[in-house]
């Protein structure tokens, strides 16, 4: 029997901060005029968005500088040149992005394909391995995926043919809120208030910061004492109540987060990127700022190891952590922060940003200046091909956000002082059940597949394999032919301390001896204070002298 093939590991590495930042706040206390005149700017400015994402559509891969340079000069005339900045860049990014999401739906195709097409070859019955999946259980199985076979080469074939001629497919306002016109019993919405919804995301509100102008932003200002307003459109400019062609808001914004950093960049004229949006729900304005960082240079790793590390394992309902030293050994007990992720996208994230906060909480308390995590991507396990059965398996592999949790938890442990070391997920939570579960099990611990796995993880990181110990130098059983790689080092203080007691006869060894005593009696006594002697002891009152 051959040794099973492991595939190679990644390195691990330190993850990159974050880019940029965004505030909001709320618009409070508008007036009816400025309800009006908010609403008449997005409408007006979301018609040129329309039409400009059209024209780029319509020019595919011939777009240049020249086809760029019409398009905003004839935005310009309806709006204004920074307005029409605006928009075209916001189309551009829109289009890059949709040609980002096509390659990645056109290498899903094909993955699915080749799975079909491998399993087809395969003999009705044949068992799979893990490495390959074998044929379909019954031959009307397989006559239903040779059916989707075509359909799927079908939609390859044609979601190639639009790559190679710069078709992209975009839905300004969103593809998800177009499908729920027709599921609107579904939904729990009308007509109408689909309707009011589906305009409102097709607004456009948003303009691009620019460094060295007042405030950092010509078109959408905000002075430092919270006054917010807006460049009108020239069609608009007879609605401005200010000179310039301006509208100043009723509102008062007041950046509750980051208020501080946004104050200083604003009074320093740096570039701060304003949007203003509608939640038609709440009947609610906001107002979100952002702007991009420095670049921030990463922690080195070495820098990152040196007092520990956490390593936290991502599970669909929790994140299983554990604390570990820098030699690599546990330390305390396992740890567990739960989420939810059944309700809304809100809910959600809301869920995931309070399970990072207290993990980031309790690495500061730990005093670990690294966070060990594993670089998840489930894009290929999601397919039907590969786990069609399997719609469990499928849906419990969809539910761990792995994108979104990347995301908020490098931001927020750059808040923290903290570093994210992404580690390769492979074989993590099978060598850690192997290594770790039992042993570090207990009356008073509780070890699951998990918290293994947390302690796999952080291993890892820290450049220790996931092993328990290795073995002991071959001539002799001291350490003259060098230190164990996986214990602590001859320099380390303490190592040669009392050996604490076995946890197990520590906690019962009371109880084991209570229960035990006097059940069984040998032959013959080992101690004096044991000794049983068959007469009893009688004092005598008068003493003998004869």
């Amino acid at each position: 029997m051959s040794k099973k093939q492991l595939r190679p590991i990644d390195a691990p590495f330190v993850a990159l901060g974050p880019s940029g930042v965004a505030i909001r706040d709320r618009l409070k206390h508008l007036t009816t005029e400025d309800d009006k005149v908010l609403r008449l700017v997005g409408e007006h400015l979301g018609n040129l968005a329309l039409l400009d994402l059209k024209a780029r559509c319509a020019d595919g891969n011939e777009h240049s500088t020249d086809t760029w340079a019409a398009r905003k000069q004839g935005l310009t005339a309806a709006s204004s040149s920074r307005w029409a900045g605006s928009i075209t860049k916001a189309t551009h990014d829109q289009w890059a992005l949709s040609r980002r999401c096509q390659l990645a739906h056109i290498q899903s195709l094909d993955a699915g394909v080749r799975t079909l097409m491998h399993r087809l070859s395969q003999p009705v019955g044949e068992k799979g391995t893990k490495r390959a999946p074998g044929g379909y259980r019954s031959k009307g199985e397989w006559f239903h995926k040779t059916r989707r076979l075509h359909t799927l080469e079908h939609r390859l074939d044609r979601a190639r043919a639009d790559r190679d001629n710069g078709v992209v497919h975009v839905v300004r306002g969103g593809r998800r809120l177009l499908n729920t016109r027709h599921n609107l019993a579904k939904a729990q919405l009308t007509e109408a208030e689909w309707r009011r919804r589906w305009e409102t995301e097709r607004w456009f509100l948003a303009a691009d910061g620019e460094s060295g102008k007042r405030y950092g932003n010509e078109t959408i200002r905000v002075t430092p004492d919270g006054e917010v307003s807006i460049k009108l459109p020239a069609p608009l400019a007879h609605h401005a109540n200010t000179r310039h062609g301006r509208y100043v808001l009723a509102s008062k914004i007041t950046f509750a987060h980051r208020g501080a950093e946004w104050a200083d960049r604003i009074t320093a004229n740096r570039a701060v990127a304003y949007r203003i949006h509608l939640d038609v729900q709440r009947g609610r304005w906001y107002l979100t700022a952002s702007w991009q960082r420095p670049a921030v240079k990463t922690t080195p790793l070495e820098t990152a190891r040196a007092k520990g590390m956490i390593g936290v394992d991502t599970n669909a309902d929790h994140f299983a952590a554990y604390q570990l030293d820098r030699h690599g050994n546990p330390v305390g007990d396992p740890h567990r922060f739960f989420y939810d992720l059944s309700g809304t996208a809100q809910y959600r994230d809301a869920q995931i940003r309070h399970a990072i906060t207290q993990v980031l909480h309790w690495a500061k308390r730990c005093g670990v200046a690294a966070i060990a995590i594993e670089d998840l991507d489930f894009t290929a396990e999601k397919t039907r091909e590969k786990h069609g059965r399997n719609k469990r398996f499928r849906q419990l592999i969809s539910k761990i956000p792995t994108g979104k949790l990347k995301g908020r938890l490098v931001s927020m442990a750059a808040e923290q002082g903290l570093s994210i070391v992404a580690v390769d997920p492979a074989y993590t939570s099978q060598w850690g059940a192997q290594h770790w579960q039992k042993p570090l099990a207990a009356p008073r611990r509780k070890m699951s597949r998990h918290d293994a796995a947390g302690i796999a993880i952080g291993r890892r990181a820290l450049g220790h394999p996931p092993r328990r110990r290795t073995a002991p130098p071959q001539h002799h059983q001291s350490d003259g032919a060098g230190h164990r790689t996986v214990q602590a080092d001859r320099d380390v203080r303490g190592r040669e301390g009392t050996r604490p007691p076995v946890t197990e006869r520590a906690h019962d060894s009371r109880a084991r001896t209570e229960t035990t005593r006097g059940t069984r009696a040998t032959s013959a006594s080992k101690t004096v204070r044991d000794a049983r002697s068959a007469g009893t002891w009688v004092q005598d009152p008068l003493l003998i002298t004869g």
